[in-house]
């Protein structure tokens, strides 16, 4: 199954205020295990960033005054995520700006039937504790010494580490299941293929075989078997 593990960051909290994506990182999952492809862009969001919004991630109004609109990267996105399900720590967040940037393009939001939320899951597992990446990724022993500051790429390479965690670990695939289908296959033909054929051997009790159970049934009182 195909699943695109994803993060944004942005100006703010609510795009109704006006806020805008600056950043988007996507990652592609198969049965649970990343195939290396990527999708990630940053965008000018077109008004100026707040310094909280700054402090968290690091993207200045510098940085970000020679990136593209989000509308001339917008095919490129709805390409790479095609209609696999879409996997976000506090998913409706993430989805609130995706579709707010789609509708300023005038094309078609991404469904919320596609939305896998890691922060539902984990309330679900580990019910009453915490529930950041941070904590999560405590918990799961996955390593982010290397995150100063929030970056969506980054986000999402470590939520895939997460999410795989909390589906229960990374299982057995159909590619391990097919390797010992053709190993069992294999050692049948060998078996077939070098056994020796043998004439059956008879079991009949012989004569002598016979009158000697005959000998030995008059010892025994009263024997069942000699009915």
């Amino acid at each position: 199954m195909r699943e695109i593990i994803f993060d944004t960051e942005t100006t703010g909290f609510d795009p109704k205020n006006g806020d805008r994506m600056v950043e988007i990182g996507c990652i592609e999952m198969v049965n649970r295990v990343l195939t290396g492809r990527t999708y990630h862009a940053y965008f000018n969001p077109e008004r100026s960033m707040p310094a909280e919004a700054e402090a968290v991630h690091g993207l200045s109004d510098a940085f970000l005054a020679d990136k593209p609109l989000f509308s001339d990267s917008a095919q490129d996105f709805l390409d790479f995520i095609e209609d696999s399900p879409m996997v976000a720590h506090n998913a409706g967040f993430d989805f609130n700006f995706i579709n707010a940037e789609l509708a300023l393009c005038s094309l078609p939001e991404v469904s919320r039937d596609r939305m896998v939320d890691t922060v539902a899951l984990a309330k679900v597992r580990h019910p009453g504790a915490k529930l950041s990446l941070d904590a999560l990724c405590t918990r799961y022993g996955i390593d982010r010494s290397h995150r100063t500051k929030h970056g969506a790429l980054l986000d999402a390479e470590l939520l895939a580490q997460v999410y795989v965690e909390l589906r229960g670990g990374r299982q057995i695939g159909l590619e391990l299941g097919a390797q010992t289908t053709e190993i069992v296959t294999e050692i049948k033909v060998l078996a077939r293929k070098d056994r020796i054929y043998r004439q059956p051997r008879p079991h009949a009790a012989t004569e002598e075989e016979r009158a000697a159970h005959a000998e030995f049934l008059k010892s025994v009182d009263t024997p069942l078997w000699g009915a």
